[in-house]
């Protein structure tokens, strides 16, 4: 299995800097690289910079020429020394170096902007910090999909903002090096940067572009500030701004787009800021690669901010979205109550889904319609599942077929020849997915089915097959695909390629007869093995063989025991084995020269494997979605302008729990917006906040929710301020860590959002606290958000009395009696009821129950009770409010009826009734209703 070189630097690596010598390129300006001995006074220094501003900058939407980075045309040769000539030394020195740009006059310029950089790699061990070798080698387990959730970051991100009055002007571009697909967005953002800061930690960056001009020394953007702020353990490149043009994104995109996503042009035709993100993001990927992208073979789509819902980085580490708060390396997780992929492309989309749920109804519902039948037909379940488990990484697979190595080398043609037989073994799954899914009657179902009957999936495969044999296949094991790759191509096409590979498996048969006689001579059980690091070595198992004088004989070298196994070599093995080598490369170099030829045939028509890629994906996640519901009862949700939900509860609880949790209700209406919710501590009101947050995100990616019935209104956003840690690293409080965050989502939050508050105001006094709190609920209670407020502060309960929309919940407790400490004790029932708690001083009784002094208690007991009487005042309601209250709920639930209703006439006409009545019970009795009201 082929694996990514890491390679590491130095505290005193060389770093890359222009050197007199120069080389032309048809590409560009006159380039070159020396290396050059880093000055010992920045010894652990890791910057990666812009060399000179430019005189004229190419900012997006100013229309100034681009000259290209240095980096030769396709098949130019590389000059001697250069980077392109050794990329290996390149990528052990890109870390530790002076990124330059095109050529500068003054090589002491090039600390004008320096920026000290973490690589993901140096946090844990110091010696492994550096870049990794950027061309991505492909690797696959049959079912690696556990190991996504680990997530590790392949993806590359420009970012630039507008100037003067453009300024919050936001343009985005990403590619991932696994995954051929560019992702464009461009939109306006406020002076809190939340949407670039929530995108940029959904995307989970390897790298960040940004224009020099961003931070500049002393005039640093605030975006730039914020962005080296929120992810300081990604890497950063600036480069001139020069490079950030928007024409030239624009002849990259008609160049390299597909045609099936042409459509994309008309999207970006005048958002002038993604395109210009998009050509320095291009230009830098073809440098550190050292390759390009075969023309029209990449997907690119836009993405505007308004087609998913946002969740900012807070908000998803406390909902435990996908990592577990207590134990990062456990499931329990949403991710992990809902991840039961077969691929790694079915679980990269349902990661990205979690964090960026949908909006569109009408696609909801779609993979709500493809859930139920998976769930009602058996059949079409465990047939698609058995067949998508099959499947590799489709993505990461595209990504490598679709570049143009720059230089011709053994891991290059390896790589390219491992990839062609993966290719085979993906196309070849076509034909039995269809099969799977030709009784599917849903229309996205449908849909995928009709993508697949796309004719170029057959010409591809015919193509493959009159140059690779029937039987190469993807098989586990390194000597096996070793074993594939030499003899994928069919005999009679080289004949030098015929007796190159023979001469291989004389060798293979010479080490094998070796060993066997050594076997002999010794008397030893030996056996031959194979790792892709030590090539052919020999093991030896010592279960009840008493070995003479308790060592092997002098003629076995290089030896290593685990338990009772040996593994060693000889010299003569050795020499055989770089005989092995040596015929490997000529059949690999060979071997290449044809699948180039192959590959060049079939780019033509290699698009079709984007919508394969879609179809895998977006099947695996359905039924991981479909399996989850088989584990548990789970109800199809509706969509409505109310949260309703019956007997719901929570997910992840519900997954790890021996018992079944406590299911609770939830009802929240545009006339009754804002629940407070009070209750004793460790009564369930955290875990009922995220328990609402949980089933509104598992409703809005398509998944079916765990309650009896579920109805939701579609939120844009979803805040939470749950947290009451303090921050070491902003050197924030507690109380001034809640005072940032609360302030967030009041500058966010709109009449969509779902908003979750717990406990606000607990950092500071009780006055304080209070009033913090009840101005927070009179801005919020100002907008339609539907808003759930948790709070020990009782007094904020009677903000009813002059809001009607606002409605007091509690949750239950019970007082039972401690017989062997002769004292009372709280029974949490985690019921939620409606109304306020009635419970007084439970923190006292809690504290009771605890190791505290009885004098301590008593005395805190009597202080309580003087500090209750002399500021707590008697709120009630006036008859009038009352009356006030009735007609207002009255009117909020027709309205509703109005809306959402699909009784029949006589089941409405008994609903009415029944509110009427519910109307009067409600209505003050001893005030004269007029007439008109009540009707």
């Amino acid at each position: 299995m082929l694996r990514p070189e890491i390679s590491s630097t130095s505290p005193s690596a060389p770093a890359v800097s222009p050197s007199s010598g120069e080389t032309r390129s048809p590409q560009g300006p006159r380039y070159n690289f020396r290396l050059q001995e880093t000055p010992q006074s920045r010894p652990s220094a890791q910057v990666v910079s812009a060399s000179t501003p430019p005189s004229t900058s190419g900012a997006a939407g100013d229309r100034s020429s681009s000259s290209s980075l240095p980096c030769p045309a396709p098949g130019s040769r590389p000059a001697q020394g250069s980077y392109f000539g050794n990329k290996q030394a390149y990528a052990e020195n890109t870390v530790a170096s002076n990124f330059t740009f095109g050529a500068s006059s003054s090589s002491a310029r090039d600390t004008n902007y320096p920026q000290t950089l973490k690589t993901p790699l140096s946090t844990g061990n110091p010696q492994r910090s550096g870049y990794k070798n950027w061309t991505p080698q492909m690797g696959y387990s049959a079912s690696s999909s556990s190991a996504i959730s680990a997530h590790c970051p392949s993806v590359i991100v420009a970012v630039v903002e507008g100037r003067g009055l453009a300024r919050g002007e936001i343009g985005m571009a990403s590619i991932d090096l696994k995954n051929p697909q560019i992702i464009l967005s461009q939109f306006a953002d406020n002076t809190t940067y939340a949407k670039v800061i929530t995108k940029l930690k959904i995307l989970s960056p390897l790298e960040i572009i940004m224009s020099n001009t961003a931070c500049a020394v002393g005039n640093s953007t605030k975006l730039f500030t914020l962005i080296t702020e929120n992810f300081k353990n990604v890497n950063f490149t600036t480069i001139q701004r020069k490079y950030f043009n928007e024409t030239k994104g624009l002849e990259y995109i008609e160049q390299l787009c597909i045609a099936e996503f042409s459509t994309v042009l008309m999207e970006v035709q005048s958002k002038y800021y993604c395109l210009a993100a998009v050509a320095a993001l291009l230009k830098y990927v073809e440098f550190i690669q050292n390759s390009v992208y075969a023309p029209k073979s990449l997907k690119i789509c836009f993405q505007g901010s308004e087609q998913t819902a946002m969740i900012d980085s807070s908000s998803a580490q406390n909902l435990e979205l996908l990592i577990n708060n207590q134990d990062c390396r456990n499931n329990h997780t949403l991710f992990g109550v809902l991840n039961y992929t077969k691929t790694p492309g079915g679980s990269r989309r349902l990661r990205s889904n979690i964090l960026e749920p949908l909006v569109d109804i009408e696609t909801i519902n779609m993979r709500l319609d493809c859930v139920q039948e998976l769930l009602q037909d058996e059949e079409l379940f465990f047939g698609l599942q058995s067949v998508i488990s099959r499947f590799l990484d489709t993505e990461q697979l595209l990504s490598v077929l679709v570049q143009i190595p720059k230089q011709d080398t053994v891991n290059a043609a390896e790589s390219k020849i491992t990839n062609l037989i993966y290719l085979k073994h993906t196309l070849e799954l076509v034909d039995p997915l269809k099969i799977a899914m030709k009784n599917c009657n849903t229309p996205l179902l449908r849909a995928y089915y009709g993508s697949l009957e796309d004719k170029r999936f057959g010409i591809i495969l015919e193509k493959i097959k009159t140059v690779i044999n029937d039987d190469a296949r993807y098989m586990k094991g390194c000597l096996n695909m070793r074993t594939q790759k030499c003899y994928a191509v069919r005999s009679n096409i080289n004949e030098f390629l015929d007796i190159a590979r023979r001469t291989y498996t004389e060798i293979v048969d010479d080490i094998a007869g070796m060993i066997s006689q050594l076997g002999e001579k010794y008397s030893l059980p030996l056996r031959t093995s194979f790792s892709s690091a030590r090539g052919f070595f020999i093991q030896m198992t010592t279960d009840c063989l008493a070995l003479p004088s308790d060592q092997l004989p002098s003629e076995f070298i290089k030896i290593s025991k685990v338990k009772n196994s040996y593994s060693f070599t000889s010299a003569d093995l050795i020499k055989m084995n770089e005989r092995c080598q040596e015929s490997l490369r000529e059949i690999y170099h060979m071997t290449y020269m044809i699948v180039c030829k192959l590959l060049s045939e079939i780019y033509e028509h290699i698009h079709c494997l984007y919508k394969l890629s879609d179809t895998v994906s977006m099947l695996d996640m359905l039924l991981s979605f479909a399996h989850a519901c088989t584990l548990s009862d789970y109800v199809r949700p509706e969509f409505t302008d109310t949260l309703a939900i019956k007997q719901g509860r929570h997910p992840i609880l519900e997954k790890i729990s021996a018992e079944k949790p406590i299911a609770n209700n939830t009802y929240i209406t545009e006339g009754s917006n804002f629940l407070i919710i009070t209750g004793p501590n460790m009564s369930g009101k955290s875990t009922y906040l995220k328990q609402i947050a949980l089933c509104q995100i598992m409703a809005q990616i398509g998944s079916y929710v765990p309650a009896e019935y579920s109805s939701f209104r579609i939120t844009k956003q979803i805040f939470t301020r749950i947290s009451t840690d303090d921050d070491i690293e902003t050197n924030s409080s507690t109380f001034m860590k809640e005072m940032k965050e609360i302030a967030y989502i009041l500058h966010n939050a709109n009449d969509k959002s779902l908003i979750l508050i717990d406990e606000l105001g607990r950092g500071t006094n009780t006055e304080e606290g209070i009033g913090i709190c009840y101005a927070v609920c009179e801005y919020l209670l100002s907008l339609k958000a539907f808003t759930l407020f948790a709070t020990h502060f009782l007094e904020l309960c009677h903000i009813d009395a002059l809001y009607l929309n606002v409605e007091n919940m509690h949750f239950e407790v019970q007082h039972v009696k401690n017989t062997s400490r002769n004292k009372e004790a709280i029974l949490y029932t985690y019921k939620l009821s409606k109304g306020l708690t009635e419970e007084k001083n439970y923190g006292l009784k809690a504290a009771e129950v605890s190791s505290l002094p009885p004098s301590i208690v008593l005395d805190a007991k009597e202080i309580t009770t003087q500090i209750t009487r002399q500021i707590l005042q008697n709120q009630r309601s006036t008859p009038e409010m009352e009356r006030q209250r009735a007609v207002y709920h009255l009117a909020t639930r027709l309205v509703q009826t109005a809306r959402n209703s699909q009784l029949d006439p006589d089941s409405l006409r008994i609903y009415l009734s029944n509110l009427k009545k519910k109307y009067k019970e409600d209505f003050p009795r001893t005030e004269q209703v007029p007439g008109k009201t009540e009707e």
